[in-house]
């Protein structure tokens, strides 16, 4: 407990009565005082046992902390069934491949050349299927292959079931490359619809006519509205 003079002292300041004492007093009161001084240290002491204590043990954080998150699979259902309809589509063709291409070939026949070049070809497909349903943003690169592919095998297809020089079951067997078609156009337009890293939302910092941000310049639009290039700046007009 303080002594007296101290308690006295504290109250007039509580009162507003009396300016705070200068630490040298301070210190000077504390060295021919033992109550205050005992109090003093005391006090020092359960100040630092409030403020300093053993630090608790805590999982290292740093490394989930600092690293990239992890961006969830784009169109994981479509890019699924498009994996199963790769691995069909490759039964296929080796099926095909295994069956009855090597007797023609071997006898470089132009019927068993060009069988073996179809199964060749369905083969890849199934392989490009596979690679696009593992790799979504591989899924527009195939697009126009298959397309022109799918359209023109339709097309012959349907010409010879009318003629009755193909079998339905023949012709069945091409549903799986139509179906890789229509999940690989759904895979690439998903990964299509992902926003690119740094790029700007619409309406997220334009006005409400879609008027540029602060800062950014102002591009050149022609008479339909689209915005025009700009010209080399190396080349002098003629």
């Amino acid at each position: 407990m303080e002594c007296d003079t101290c308690r006295e002292s504290l109250s007039a300041r509580l009162d507003g009565e009396v300016e705070p004492r200068p630490a040298e007093a301070v210190d000077a009161h504390l060295a021919q005082c033992a109550a205050c001084a005992t109090w003093h240290a005391q006090a020092q002491a359960v100040t630092r046992m409030i403020r300093v204590r053993p630090a608790e043990p805590v999982p290292d954080l740093v490394a989930s902390v600092l690293s990239p998150p992890r961006a969830l699979p784009v169109a994981l259902p479509q890019r699924l069934a498009l994996m199963v309809v790769a691995l069909v589509q490759l039964g296929l063709a080796l099926s095909q491949l295994l069956t009855g291409a090597s007797g023609g070939h071997a006898g470089h026949d132009l019927a068993g050349h060009l069988f073996n070049e179809g199964a060749a070809w369905n083969l890849a497909l199934g392989v490009g299927l596979l690679v696009a349903s593992l790799r979504a943003d591989r899924a527009a690169g195939l697009l126009p292959t298959l397309i022109g592919f799918v359209g023109v095998l339709v097309a012959f297809s349907v010409r010879d079931l009318v003629a009755g020089t193909a079998t339905v079951e023949r012709v069945a067997s091409h549903l799986p490359v139509v179906t890789g078609l229509v999940l690989l156009f759904l895979v690439s337009r998903a990964v299509r619809a992902e926003p690119t890293p740094g790029a700007r939302v619409p309406g997220s910092d334009e006005g409400a006519a879609g008027e540029p941000a602060a800062g950014e310049p102002t591009r050149r639009t022609g008479r339909d509205g689209k915005p025009r290039h700009l010209r080399p700046t190396a080349k002098r007009a003629a």
